[in-house]
C-alpha cells in the first residue's frame, strides 16, 4: 500500500512539472492508473495531452511484460490492404496465458489518418495500433493510446502559449514552448544538444537565437510528433547531428 501511495506521489509531481496543476478529474484517475496498472509518468507510459490521459505504446509492452504476457500475433488482413494506397490492416492477437484463447484488435493505416511525419510507414503504423488495441483489451486498460491518433495534439490549456509582440518581431519561443521542448526531450530520452542542432537546421538559422517564434513552435509540434509515433527514426535523424561532416577531409 506504502509503494502504491509512493508511486503515486512521484508520477502526481512529475506530472505536475510538465503539464501544470492537474484538475481534481485528472488525479484521480492518475490514482487509478498508478494502482491498478503501475504506470509510470517518468518512464513515459503515459502522456497527459488536452487534459485527458493516454498511454504509450512503450508503456503497454511494459505492463504486459510484468504480467507475463506468452505472445502476441500479428497478422494481414489481406481483404482491407491495398499496397498501391498505401493502406493496411493489421489483426493482432494478444495471449496473456497459455490457456488464453486471446485478445484481437484491428489497426489500420493510410495516408489520411497518419502524420505526414510517418508518410511512408503505414505498415508499421498499423501493426502498432493494432497490437496497442489488443493489449489494451488484454489487460483492460481503457484509455486510449497515442499512437491511435492520427495526429497528435500537443497542446493543453495549462501550456498555452504566450501572445506574439506586438511588433510582430519576436524572436523567442516564450518560456512555455522552451518548457515543452524540455519536456519532450526528458519524456523521450533524446540528447539535448543534438535537438539543438536539429531546430537549428529545421529552422534554417545559424543560431536557434535567430529563429522566428513559429518557426520554433512547428519545430516543437513535429518534434513531439515524432518522437511518439517513432522514436527510432528520429534518433537516426539526430545521430546525423553528431557525426562531423566529412567531405572534403580527405
Amino acid at each position: 500500500m506504502k509503494r502504491a501511495s509512493r508511486a503515486f506521489r512521484i508520477n502526481k509531481q512529475l506530472a505536475e512539472r510538465s503539464w501544470g496543476r492537474l484538475p481534481s478529474r485528472l488525479v484521480a484517475s492518475l490514482r487509478s492508473l498508478t494502482s491498478d496498472f503501475s504506470l509510470s509518468v517518468g518512464r513515459g507510459d503515459i502522456i497527459c495531452l488536452d487534459e485527458h490521459w493516454y498511454i504509450m505504446h512503450s508503456g503497454l509492452l511494459r505492463s504486459a511484460s510484468r504480467r507475463r504476457c506468452v505472445g502476441i500475433q500479428v497478422e494481414m488482413v489481406s481483404d482491407f490492404c491495398n499496397p498501391t494506397a498505401s493502406r493496411w490492416a493489421v489483426r493482432a492477437t494478444v495471449f496473456p496465458s497459455d490457456k488464453s484463447a486471446g485478445f484481437v484488435g484491428f489497426g489500420d493505416a493510410d495516408p489520411s489518418n497518419v502524420s505526414s511525419l510517418v508518410r511512408g510507414a503505414e505498415m508499421r503504423v498499423a501493426e502498432t495500433r493494432a497490437v496497442n488495441r489488443a493489449l489494451r483489451k488484454a489487460y483492460g486498460i481503457g484509455i486510449c493510446s497515442v499512437e491511435e491518433f492520427g495526429t497528435i495534439p500537443i497542446s493543453s490549456p495549462t501550456e498555452k502559449l504566450p501572445p506574439k509582440k506586438a511588433n510582430g518581431s519576436s524572436n523567442g519561443s516564450g518560456p512555455k514552448v522552451r518548457d515543452r521542448l524540455c519536456q519532450i526531450i526528458r519524456q523521450h530520452k533524446l540528447d539535448p544538444e543534438l535537438v539543438k542542432a536539429y531546430a537549428v537546421d529545421f529552422c534554417g538559422t545559424r543560431t536557434l537565437r535567430e529563429a522566428g517564434r513559429e518557426q520554433v513552435e512547428n519545430f516543437v509540434q513535429q518534434l513531439a510528433d515524432r518522437a511518439a509515433k517513432d522514436r527510432n527514426s528520429l534518433l537516426s535523424q539526430l545521430n546525423r547531428y553528431s557525426q562531423p561532416e566529412q567531405e572534403g577531409a580527405a
